[in-house]
């Protein structure tokens, strides 16, 4: 199937819609109820890391689900609309805690709508991805759609990264941090309203291949057997889960490091809003690096840039070489990082629809929604180990968030927290893929001539 360019572009306003509202409760959840509300840390970290515990039994259901749909309408747009308008209503639930709620009662509401935020993410994350190598075919067809698609959930990401703690206290009428539950109540409506039209864009105009109301699906239990045969797609879940670990427990440090150690909060959102600019730059050349490296290569690379990245701001926190004033030379990291992880991003995408032609060819069935229901939970996964482990360190190293002035001890275990782990990560993610991947560019032409055959 070849998509028409405006098909093309609604599939990336798709992704750009699903990665605001991701990107909102990655970044923003375990601020929003520790420091604005005033919830433990520790109690934040572990309901998330029992809702991602939940989500390894309801992330594969949901892609069998998927794979024996069948409609007039396909087997993945009605569950992207459901999925999203549903989960618009848990995003904007959990940002609206109501004032009046005691501890013990915001604590209920915690989990309640987190657990509902993950299971209506996974009713649109699975089949939205899952169209990729349904609509597509290996080579440059796919991997210019992965790169549209990834680039603009790299600018899906940046937007409440980069604006949040600027609009925050806009919509909040107060700087005082106890205020901020109002602006991040009308920050989340608003956000939850862009990606609803983002995903209606996308399903009215966005074709699926035909399938038969008619065609008997799989069994459930070949579809499981499938999914763990293929190696190359397992391999390429385990990095996933590397990679996203590593930038998200990051992520989940570094306001406090703005916040406490940098001594400038207010430029969190300028250093990301450089940092995710790198990271869309690099996901729009891809398709142009494609024509002069392999995607094994490309993927090296960025391993390599993020490692660095890490190894730069650790050094530079060490030496204390930023000031409140001058905390712009850490944006040189945040560049590598980003960097890095722009290049990791897509190529992750295109090598798992890769998986889905070579499962094809090894086992001889398809199953596109429950190799990529893989890729939603463990990216899930991923956040929730950096969360849960967020929560712990900020216990651990003795945060004070009510205190302006932290300990030069609780500092320097900031510092390395937020990057020591995702340095080790990497590395086991280089070594993983250097010994297990096998879907080079002359095996996925092997594989491709087979197919149409």
């Amino acid at each position: 199937m070849k998509l028409k360019t405006g098909q093309k572009a609604a599939f990336g306003f798709g992704a750009f819609g699903k990665d605001i509202v991701y990107m909102l409760i990655s970044s923003y959840l375990l601020y929003y109820y520790n420091v604005v509300l005033g919830m433990s840390s520790v109690f934040i970290g572990t309901i998330m890391m029992a809702a991602r515990i939940f989500d390894a039994f309801n992330d594969p259901i949901m892609g069998i689900v998927v794979a024996k749909t069948r409609t007039r309408w396909g087997r993945f747009r009605p569950w992207i609309l459901a999925g999203t308008v549903l989960n618009a209503v848990t995003i904007y639930a959990l940002y609206a805690t109501p004032e009046s709620m005691g501890d013990s009662a915001q604590k209920v509401w915690l989990t309640v709508f987190y657990f509902a935020w993950g299971i209506t993410y996974t009713l649109m994350d699975i089949p939205f991805w899952s169209m990729i190598p349904a609509i597509t075919e290996p080579g440059s067809d796919r991997e210019g759609l992965t790169s549209l698609a990834r680039t603009c959930s790299g600018i899906g990401d940046a937007i409440p990264t980069v604006l949040t703690m600027t609009i925050v206290p806009i919509l909040s009428a107060s700087t005082q941090v106890a205020d901020y539950r109002i602006g991040f109540k009308w920050w989340a409506l608003i956000i939850a309203i862009v990606f609803v039209i983002s995903e209606i864009v996308c399903v009215v105009s966005v074709p699926e291949k035909p399938v038969s109301v008619d065609e008997k699906p799989g069994k459930i239990a070949d579809m499981f057997k499938a999914l763990f045969k293929n190696d190359q797609a397992m391999t390429v879940v385990v990095s996933i889960i590397l990679v996203y670990t590593s930038l998200n427990i990051c992520g989940n440090l570094v306001l406090y490091f703005f916040q406490f150690d940098v001594g400038n909060e207010g430029a969190y959102s300028i250093f990301a809003a450089v940092a995710f600019a790198a990271q869309v730059l690099v996901m729009m050349i891809i398709p142009v690096l494609r024509k002069k490296f392999t995607k094994a290569q490309l993927f090296i690379s960025g391993f390599i840039i993020q490692i660095a990245g890490f190894v730069v701001i650790l050094a530079m926190a060490f030496a204390k070489i930023y000031t409140p004033e001058n905390w712009y030379i850490l944006c040189l990291p945040g560049i590598m990082i980003y960097l890095g992880y722009g290049m990791l991003n897509v190529i992750m995408t295109i090598f798992l629809s890769d998986s889905v032609d070579y499962g094809e060819v090894k086992n001889g069935t398809r199953e596109e929604s429950v190799i990529f229901s893989m890729q939603t939970f463990t990216v899930k996964l991923a956040s929730g180990i950096a969360v849960f482990l967020a929560g712990l360190v900020v216990e651990w190293i003795h945060l004070d968030t009510e205190a302006a002035v932290q300990t030069q001890g609780t500092l320097d275990a900031l510092r390395m927290w937020m990057t020591i782990p995702s340095i080790i990560l990497l590395i086991i993610g280089i070594f993983v893929f250097k010994k297990l991947y096998k879907l080079n560019d002359t095996k996925m032409e092997e594989i491709k001539s087979k197919l149409k055959k």
